[in-house]
């Protein structure tokens, strides 16, 4: 099957063709850096990951460019109220420089923890503040911007087809999200450019500039990065879907405006992850970071392997019992990559009627073509392992060959090693269990699971497992 991603701005599937031969450019919206990303934003970098490795396993070239938002997010879609990281630097009495520097390496390290390549270029707004005072320069020059009070503005109703990502007609856009106005605003979705510094205020993060001294918007960097560093219009904008109605559809209306070009041939956006119904964010308080995750004994690729079982553009449901049967799910993949099932990984040879790996290659690679299909995808993994046709080496090599996408690390995988104890409590308890003494078994058994391990009684005997904790 030809490669194909659903485009948001076409609302349908489309075959991918890169713009320059094998090369693909990618650019994905990255973190403001005013505290940790919770695990609902770290589902879209999952998703945008799972995007730059499947194209790789299409053998394209990737240049992957995010950008980290270290200045110009305000706490209003609105343009009013702070910036993000002017409150983080107040509330926890540090520099908005090193708000931006602790809460950068934190999101690095989360990436990390989730196997999420890291991009080719990391683009930080503070460091291209004369690339965006540039754009707004060719922006006013084209008649594009006007002046008020507290900053330069964006005029949209110069943009005919404004929203267009959204699929929305202005005269709906106008009354969505934006309630409250900033004075002098000539129309509701206008949106700010450069802010001025209040009168009588020194901010920590302010520059000069042909208009006067304060700092960019945050819609504004993206535009100037992406051109800057993969020229445009580039090949795929990705982000979550809550950036399409304002800050991906103004990156549009600046782009066309200034270029001529839209930014990007394809964009991809990942969906909520929900927990208790409700969207997981920041503002509605039910935040959940990683940290939590490992605090509470959880390995931080079975939030991966959880995100998997869910398309990209499906509500995927947060709740521990689902993490929980990620965590057992992922174990026992690791289990039977170690060969620690007898019954999934035979030495003998199997029989006359063999199945060619070519086969289930093509079906991984159909799957995952068909705008990263990674639930059936996952699902075809686990046919590989319950196919008795398959030899023990061609199944290692399908499952290693299907990690290249999934990125769990399962070429890093070893047997874990049970601790003399542990084994020779097991061995304990299994007398006990032939001698029908079932409440002393129970016992030992119980206290194996408080050590973190567990107990499965099969044909073959005992078989100790590490718990997820």
């Amino acid at each position: 099957m030809a490669l194909k991603f659903y485009n948001t701005l076409s609302r349908k599937k489309e075959v991918f063709k890169p713009i320059k031969g094998k090369k693909v450019g990618l650019y994905t919206c990255g973190p403001t850096v005013y505290w940790f990303a919770h695990v609902g934003n770290l589902r879209t970098y999952i998703f945008e990951d799972i995007l730059k490795r499947v194209l790789q396993y299409n053998d394209y070239k990737v240049e992957h460019v995010m950008n980290i938002t270290d200045v110009g997010h305000l706490t209003s879609d609105a343009d009013t109220g702070e910036d993000k990281i002017e409150i983080g630097a107040r509330r926890e009495k540090k520099t908005a420089w090193q708000i931006a520097e602790f809460y950068a390496r934190a999101f690095k390290n989360d990436l990390k923890l989730l196997n999420i390549k890291e991009p080719d270029i990391w683009a930080r707004a503070t460091a291209t503040v004369k690339e965006q005072i540039d754009l707004i320069k060719v922006l006013e020059k084209k008649s594009f911007t006007y002046k008020i009070t507290d900053g330069i503005y964006f005029d949209t109703s110069k943009i005919k087809d404004y929203g267009k990502l959204a699929g929305r007609k202005k005269q709906k856009l106008k009354t969505r999200g934006r309630v409250e106005m900033v004075p002098g605003k000539k129309n509701p979705a206008d949106f700010a450019l450069w802010k001025f510094t209040p009168v009588g205020v020194k901010r920590q993060m302010e520059w000069d500039s042909p208009w006067g001294k304060g700092f960019p918007g945050w819609h504004t960097e993206c535009v100037a990065m992406s051109a800057k560093f993969l020229g445009l219009p580039f090949d795929v904008h990705c982000g979550g879907i809550d950036h399409i109605p304002i800050h991906h559809t103004n990156e549009i209306a600046q782009s066309e405006a200034a270029f001529g070009k839209n930014l990007a041939r394809f964009w991809l956006h990942g969906e909520f992850l929900t927990i208790n119904r409700g969207r997981m964010g920041k503002s509605e308080g039910n935040i959940i970071i990683l940290d939590n995750l490992i605090k509470k004994g959880f390995n931080p690729l079975a939030y991966r392997y959880l995100c998997l079982n869910a398309h990209y553009r499906s509500k995927l449901s947060f709740s521990w019992h689902s993490l929980r049967s990620a965590q057992n799910g992922l174990n026992n993949l690791y289990e039977k990559m170690c060969g620690g099932d007898p019954r999934t990984f035979s030495a003998a040879d199997p029989p006359p009627a063999l199945v060619s790996i070519r086969t289930y290659q093509k079906k991984f690679l159909d799957l995952v073509n068909d705008d990263l299909n990674t639930p059936k995808a996952l699902a075809l993994l686990w046919q590989v392992i319950k196919d008795d046709r398959l030899k023990m080496k061609d199944k290692r090599d399908l499952l290693l060959d299907f990690d290249k996408v999934f990125g769990l690390g399962l070429a890093k995988i070893k047997k874990p090693r049970i601790p003399q104890e542990i084994k020779k409590l097991a061995e304990l308890r299994e007398r006990y269990r032939q001698e029908k003494n079932w409440p002393k078994a129970d016992e030992i058994r119980k206290k194996i699971g408080q050590q973190g391990y567990w107990v499965e009684d099969t044909k073959n005997g005992p078989k100790i497992k590490k718990l997820a904790e």
